[in-house]
């Protein structure tokens, strides 16, 4: 696609009464709004990750584990990235997103495969249905790799992201690491089993929408990477679904989602909009090397727990994720040892 048949939502929706048709959802698949459970905060566990790294780590730990076993998602508190750092980024993603089309234009393409791009919705090659977003994704590890493909401007673009990008992978590392011990497993398990490892960044923007009981932000799914650490500005959007089968709203608050073996789940969770506020969220995905090959630890694997998923690289998985365009809320189920026919 040329910049100039590019359309991003943005550029639509400050002039929009009415939802377009191409981003309008058939009546069953719509997202329910009054329909929510709003008492998120009570729900969600909330880790305070202060002692993770004092005398206090063994208890962090198994809050970790206890969070991932019943939830799959959990909210974390005292997590060691700066609130300057944190502040900074916002800012520098909604200046990102206030420029002139023609100055965010430069960074547009709908080829998945570019490691720094602009695009809409999720894919637009595949999907029949358009989500209301707009997203800024960006390659972060090695930074040195990426950081000169990243927007030029807001002038303080490249230096506030890198800043955030570095606090997140220590974040993230620390987190694996209590994960890995949460199941027994040594510390570093989880972060030798990634590979080289890889981490991006998706910044992602929701302009207000008229009917927002018609569309969403981006439909249920599932992440497709190993942990992923979610900022968000204030304004509520994220949902996740609930063991009761409703969805819970969530705090503006980072959190994380983890999958292992069938015995750590990542949990379905979706992106809502609103009539009358822009929101920003930035969820940062740690991932294993395209060429890591995805399977259970062997301690985790006996006659009770048999390996719930053959083995297949993640950039197999990766792949079929993008391909579907969340049409459905995983693809997990296509390298399962007992495959579910797959309609799609």
């Amino acid at each position: 696609m040329t910049q100039t048949a590019a359309v991003l939502l943005a550029d639509v929706a400050c002039h929009a009464k009415y939802v377009p048709s191409r981003y309008i959802r058939p009546p069953s698949s719509r997202p329910n709004i009054a329909d929510v459970d709003a008492s998120g905060s009570a729900i969600i566990p909330l880790v305070d990750l202060r002692d993770l790294s004092g005398p206090g780590r063994a208890a962090v730990v198994q809050a970790i584990g206890s969070a991932c076993r019943g939830h799959g998602f959990f909210q974390v508190a005292n997590h060691g990235i700066p609130d300057d750092v944190i502040t900074s980024m916002l800012r520098v993603a909604r200046e990102f997103f206030r420029q002139p089309e023609s100055e965010r234009l430069k960074m547009y393409s709908d080829d998945p495969s570019r490691t720094t791009r602009l695009s809409t919705s999720f894919n637009t090659r595949t999907e029949e249905v358009a989500s209301w977003r707009d997203f800024l994704r960006l390659h972060c590890f090695p930074l040195e790799d990426y950081v000169h493909e990243w927007p030029a401007n807001p002038p303080a673009f490249r230096e506030a992201v890198a800043e955030y990008a570095m606090n997140a992978r220590r974040l993230a590392l620390s987190l694996l690491g209590a994960i890995s011990e949460s199941l027994g497993l040594e510390t570093d398990w989880l972060a030798a089993a990634l590979g080289k490892q890889a981490q991006h960044m998706a910044v992602n923007y929701y302009p207000p929408c008229p009917e927002p009981e018609l569309t969403y932000g981006l439909p249920g799914h599932k992440d497709p990477n190993a942990i992923t650490l979610l900022l968000q500005d204030g304004v509520s959007g994220l949902q996740i679904l609930g063991q009761n089968g409703r969805w819970i709203a969530v705090d503006p608050v980072p959190g994380n989602l983890v999958l292992s073996n069938d015995r750590y789940k990542s949990v379905i969770h979706r992106a809502v909009v609103n009539n009358s506020t822009e929101r920003i969220s930035v969820p940062t995905f740690y991932c294993p090397s395209p060429e890591a090959v995805i399977k259970p630890a062997p301690a985790l694997v006996d006659e009770e727990h048999p390996a719930a998923y053959r083995e297949f690289t993640y950039g197999e998985y990766y792949d079929k994720f993008w391909d579907r365009g969340l049409q459905r809320e995983s693809c997990l189920d296509m390298f399962s040892e007992s495959p579910i026919c797959d309609p799609i």
